[in-house]
């Protein structure tokens, strides 16, 4: 089964995540944490249970079919910061359970004086094939 794992910008407005946003680290908490993913990633290629990841920048923009011609790009509906998804980790797992177990040891990566940040990660599972009905 595979499981999406969706790191999201969070601040410490949310009461069990209790660190700085990651724009307020020294570098090397930034490099730290980023090495801490690179490990966690590496570790899983060894069992094979790692497919893909990436971190990705708060900026973007929205982009819709806008008829005829060019889509329609704007860099609005603002979402809230929470909304925001800092980078995404795609594993294939035995279980539910696995996908739960790696998602809590992907939330202990160290932050501000190598404290881990014990944050949320959002864990989706991948919408798997439509049954085929034959008659």
């Amino acid at each position: 089964m595979k499981y999406l794992l969706l790191k999201h910008y969070r601040s410490a407005t949310m009461p069990t995540f209790d660190c700085a946003p990651m724009d307020q680290w020294t570098p090397a908490e930034v490099d730290a944490h980023i090495q801490y993913m690179r490990d966690f990633a590496a570790k899983l290629e060894k069992t094979g249970e790692y497919v893909d990841g990436q971190a990705l920048a708060p900026e973007g923009s929205w982009v819709r079919h806008g008829g005829e011609g060019q889509p329609a790009v704007t860099d609005g509906p603002f979402a809230e910061t929470k909304d925001l998804i800092a980078g995404w980790m795609i594993i294939d797992v035995e279980s539910w359970d696995r996908a739960a177990e790696l998602a809590a040891e992907l939330s202990a990566a160290p932050g501000p004086n190598g404290e881990p940040i014990n944050e949320w990660l959002e864990v989706r599972p991948f919408l798997g094939e439509p049954t085929t009905v034959t008659e």
